[in-house]
């Protein structure tokens, strides 16, 4: 059965998209730490990250970096941090995550609840930032 992030990445499930090309795809967490707390898949379903093929790991990062420049510039933050942790859904992601202060990656913490309004917002000017 496909994960939930494979069926986002068919277009069966929406999402607030901010990058995608023929490889990867980089969409809102819709219950995010942060305001532009993005979430970048290969399009290839593979569980754990460190089994995908060279080509493919690389790629995820070169992809996650661009991703990540264009979220610096449409979210006002220090840094953005990396985290690869996802035991919840079975398909290799990366968290990228605005961050000001350590608490801003804290996943133990509150995850805020925008509305879609707020997400749509977001990711348009994360899309706007490419």
């Amino acid at each position: 059965m496909a994960s939930l992030f494979s069926k986002i990445a068919a277009g069966e499930i929406p999402a607030f998209k901010v990058a995608e090309d023929e490889n990867f795809l980089a969409f809102l967490d819709i219950n995010p730490l942060v305001e532009g707390h993005v979430l970048v898949i290969p399009k290839k379903e593979v569980d754990y990250i460190f089994d995908l093929d060279d080509e493919t790991y690389s790629g995820l990062l070169v992809f996650a970096k661009k991703v990540a420049v264009a979220i610096r510039k449409a979210i006002p933050c220090q840094r953005i941090g990396v985290a690869v942790i996802g035991l919840e859904i079975p398909h290799t992601h990366i968290h990228l995550v605005p961050m000001n202060n350590m608490d801003d990656i804290n996943f133990s913490g509150p995850k805020l609840q925008p509305e879609n309004e707020e997400l749509k917002l977001t990711a348009e000017k994360i899309r706007a930032a490419f």
